[in-house]
């Protein structure tokens, strides 16, 4: 009954009871018997109704499903489908178009996945991207920008580049990008909360399949670390120029000195002879502490690890630093925890122990205390070295494990330091996946934790 009364077809159900009654109007003119034309009318219009609600449910109605099917696809609901038993031609017009409908959603989700893809790429990516059009309007950032000049995607997307951004260079690299419509490259600083970071920026245009200009992507590299790594190479090659000047020009000095008749005066040969077997045996310590750093920082430097027990290590090294103790007349004591070990190289572990105990003893004045402990937790073995000497300001305690950094550059020279102790203490460590820190105070001495792991 919902289907006969419903519009459309109560419309065409309309239409032929008046056909059926102008017939009637019309037959009604040629007889007089009225319940023999009422009853051809009515037969009629049965069968009228029966070939249209045929017709209707055959054709008509796939067809209408067929275009509101459509109409959802256009819309953009690819889920849409029609269900509807038909044969012939419509049956085959319905397949085909719910294969469509398959397809289009099939295309609809690949698409979403590659989008989601490209999106996942572009904010994960470790270089700020900015893609704009050919009017300069800012289309997308990624993540990476927007943790490099802070905000969020609105307060760039939409609006031209020179009105968000105040950054002259990148000005510089857009106009250029566009004017000569090829790669450009600068370099800036920008300042971060308090941080200086050195940013390189690479600006691209874009073209269409016709090779016009249709916009450009800006990609920005944090390039600080290199920045920083050129200064501390740079830094390093000044430090050992300098380092190596001065033992070489004091051999030098001493050796001319001795050419020039000094040579004849035994006191005067004995005294230069040994400040140059001093200089010499410096020299040579500077010259193997950096073949030392230079293998730790090899990528194909490997440990040769083995079982160590820690009482048979400091047994071995107190013997060796007891005598530069003794000359200063510093308390040299150890306490090691039973039965400690641990898988590790050896020879490294036990430069840890003497690097850490010689540095100790050259910063601790006469008569002052350095302690070695050793201790252990399940997992870790913890070696702790800790004197009574002129401590470390807190403002230097970041820099000390760089290579030739000395907290007193006089004493450190005077006791024959080469400034590449701690440095290498601290290449050991991290090689052995462990790590170092330090609690010091000015005049009160330092103390240095090292946990290396079992």
């Amino acid at each position: 009954m919902k289907v006969i009364f419903s519009r459309p077809l109560f419309a065409y159900i309309m239409g032929l009871l008046i056909l059926v009654f102008v017939s009637g109007a019309v037959l009604s003119q040629l007889t007089n018997e009225y319940i023999i034309l009422g009853s051809i009318l009515t037969v009629e219009y049965i069968i009228l109704l029966l070939i249209m609600l045929h017709v209707y449910d055959k054709y008509m109605k796939p067809i209408k499903k067929a275009s509101n099917t459509i109409d959802e696809l256009v819309k953009g609901n690819y889920l849409a489908r029609i269900h509807h038993t038909s044969s012939g031609s419509v049956a085959e017009l319905s397949n085909k178009i719910n294969i469509l409908a398959r397809n289009l959603s099939e295309f609809a989700i690949q698409e979403q996945m590659q989008e989601k893809q490209l999106s996942t790429v572009i904010d994960n990516t470790q270089s700020g991207l900015v893609l704009l059009d050919e009017k300069g309007y800012i289309h997308l950032v990624n993540r990476k920008f927007l943790s490099m000049f802070g905000g969020v995607p609105h307060d760039y997307n939409g609006f031209l580049y020179y009105e968000v951004l105040d950054n002259e260079k990148i000005h510089q690299t857009v106009q250029q990008t566009f004017l000569y419509e090829k790669n450009v490259k600068e370099s800036f600083t920008q300042v971060i909360e308090v941080d200086k970071k050195y940013i390189e920026i690479v600006g691209a245009p874009i073209f269409n399949e016709r090779n016009m200009l249709k916009g450009a992507v800006l990609v920005l590299y944090d390039i600080t670390h290199l920045k920083k790594l050129e200064l501390m190479r740079k830094d390093f090659v000044a430090n050992v120029s300098h380092e190596l000047k001065t033992p070489i020009t004091s051999i030098k000095g001493f050796a001319e000195t001795l050419l020039d008749g000094a040579m004849n005066d035994s006191e005067t040969l004995k005294n230069f002879l040994i400040i140059i077997n001093d200089e010499s045996t410096r020299l040579q310590g500077l010259i193997e502490d950096l073949l030392t750093l230079s293998r730790l920082e090899k990528d194909e430097f490997k440990l040769v690890r083995r079982t160590l027990n820690m009482n048979d290590l400091v047994d071995e090294v107190l013997p060796i630093i007891k005598q530069s103790a003794e000359q200063k007349g510093i308390s040299l004591t150890a306490e090691v925890g039973d039965s400690i070990s641990l898988q590790a190289d050896k020879e490294r572990i036990k430069q840890i122990v003497i690097n850490l105990l010689t540095n100790a003893i050259s910063y601790t004045s006469e008569e002052g205390e350095v302690k070695l402990t050793v201790t252990d937790t399940e997992d870790e073995v913890h070696i702790q070295v800790s004197d009574t000497g002129i401590g470390i300001n807190q403002e230097a305690i970041p820099r000390i494990f760089e290579r030739f950094y000395r907290v007193d550059k006089a004493r450190s020279r005077n006791t024959g330091g080469t400034g590449l102790g701690l440095a290498i203490v601290k290449h050991i460590v991290e090689v052995h996946e462990g790590k170092i820190s330090v609690d010091s105070e000015p005049n009160n001495g330092s103390t240095f934790h090292v946990y290396l792991p079992k």
